[in-house]
């Protein structure tokens, strides 16, 4: 697998996205438009694309900046026939990475009770339940974590 780190511009990128959206209408149902409106993707700096040995999309994510040393993960998705071959690890590890390179000492994400897969990742890369944050306060669809970024971990 090859990692690529590029810009919100890819066209790789931009297909994957579009699948997890379609993915995220379903699963959201009636709440995908309040989540939708903070998922816009024309403006982010860092994504990364995972490759296959024959040079397909397998998957992707992002990383925005959200507050000074506190980096917001975004639209991380594989697609459901590629799952389970450790591909959205490695890209949230590559984030993280990114992430510490330019001067963040944390991440934190949002995600839904309806996303259990995305749960399971977070919880088994060292990411911790925090309260909800910003936007995503109050509302009961929604878990947000945390993870602080050490040396060791990047």
């Amino acid at each position: 697998m090859k990692l690529l780190r590029t810009d919100s511009t890819n066209k790789d990128f931009i297909e994957l996205v579009k699948q997890l959206d379609a993915d995220l209408a379903i699963r959201d149902g009636d709440d995908h438009p309040f989540y939708d409106q903070f998922n816009k993707i024309d403006s982010i700096k860092y994504t990364v694309v995972a490759y296959d040995e024959n040079n397909t999309s397998v998957g992707c994510g992002a990383i925005k900046q959200f507050e000074p040393n506190v980096m917001e993960v975004k639209r991380m998705y594989v697609p459901l026939e590629q799952r389970g071959k450790g591909i959205a690890v490695e890209v949230l590890k590559e984030l993280e990475t990114w992430a510490k390179e330019l001067g963040n000492s944390k991440c934190i994400l949002e995600t839904g009770i309806k996303q259990p897969e995305a749960i399971s990742l977070y919880k088994k890369c060292g990411y911790r339940f925090i309260d909800n944050y910003g936007q995503y306060a109050g509302v009961e669809n929604s878990i947000c974590f945390e993870k602080l970024l050490k040396k060791q971990d990047v």
